[in-house]
């Protein structure tokens, strides 16, 4: 018998994307967050198929990494990063510029043979209170083998401030090679140490800064390896997830859609000091949305109980998931 995915909405908090008896990812859109950590919602915790954790949530060094959300340090003067804001010549300051995406409501929610989606409505909101951005976001998982899922993130975000708003980053702000913002992933603290994939290859963090369609990050897990799934992810080779000493080993990837703004873009990933990956796309260049105009982001993320070896695989099956 062929198991599906489902939604389970608990009403005014999250909504949960599951298969079988594992969930998958946990969307939660009304957090419990302080201020100072720009309230937002996010994906946590994120499983593998066989049920390893691939996300962490609030880690003490950055209590604002929640998982996978989509997170901007740099909304004009706005932070809806959370934390000091990099100001050129101080370093990080922390202001009172914590804004919050606020929920408005959640729509369209469905299941349909192998995918389950949602829609989320929400507001961008300062923290002396004006809404300066409304954004509609739809999030779908799906089914990619026994070993493998895919989540894609569409976000059109429309200006409601009555001028423009320029998004950059810490970079387009001064300081050097550290342009995060956007999709941001943060990983297992077991993670740490692990290897970056690239289309050209497997590195560290002489990645970060790199122009990439892709990246992916394979990391190993603490505790003892579970039993690892049969199958395969489009006619590759069955990914098992349990490296050859006994460790279980699994495969977070994030594509950018070839239509986003500045594609292919630069990465902000780290491996020494922690576990992430974001697709960045204002690294280095900021984007302006003139009042009333709106930009669109589609990303695709890759989820599998695999290897370094199977990022070109996962990468290809989620490519084929986001463009359907």
């Amino acid at each position: 018998m062929t198991i599906g995915l489902s939604v389970r909405h608990d009403i005014g908090s999250a909504l949960t994307l599951s298969v079988g008896d594992v969930d998958l990812a946990r969307y939660v859109y009304v957090p419990d967050t302080v201020q100072l950590e720009s309230p937002k919602p996010y994906l946590h915790p994120i499983r593998t198929r066989a049920g390893r954790v691939v996300s962490l949530f609030r880690p003490h060094d950055h209590v604002w990494h929640k998982g996978l959300a989509w997170s901007l340090p740099n909304v004009d003067d706005e932070n809806f990063w959370g934390g000091p804001t990099y100001v050129h010549g101080r370093s990080y300051v922390q202001l009172d510029n914590n804004g919050t995406q606020r929920h408005r409501r959640v729509i369209d929610v469905g299941v349909q043979e192998d995918q389950a989606w949602f829609t989320h409505e929400l507001d961008w909101v300062t923290q002396s209170g004006q809404t300066v951005i409304t954004e509609r976001r739809t999030i779908t998982a799906a089914l990619l083998s026994a070993d493998a899922w895919a989540l894609t993130f569409d976000t059109a975000m429309t200006n409601t401030s009555g001028e423009g708003i320029a998004f950059g980053s810490p970079t387009t702000r001064g300081r050097e090679n550290a342009g995060y913002g956007g999709l941001f992933w943060r990983g297992p603290r077991s993670f740490t140490g692990g290897n970056v994939v690239t289309p050209e290859g497997v590195g560290g963090d002489e990645v970060r800064g790199r122009r990439a369609e892709w990246m992916a990050f394979a990391g190993r897990h603490d505790g003892d390896a579970h039993d690892a799934h049969d199958g395969g992810l489009h006619g590759h080779a069955r990914i098992s997830g349990v490296h050859g000493g006994g460790a279980a080993e699994s495969l977070v990837l994030l594509l950018d859609h070839d239509a986003n703004p500045h594609h292919p873009p630069q990465w902000f990933a780290r491996t020494v000091e922690f576990a992430c990956l974001n697709p960045a796309p204002f690294f280095s260049e900021e984007l302006t949305l003139p009042n009333g105009g709106t930009v669109r982001f589609r990303y695709g993320a890759g989820v599998a109980d695999g290897t370094a070896d199977d990022a070109h695989a996962l990468a290809d099956a989620v490519r084929e998931a986001l463009h359907r």
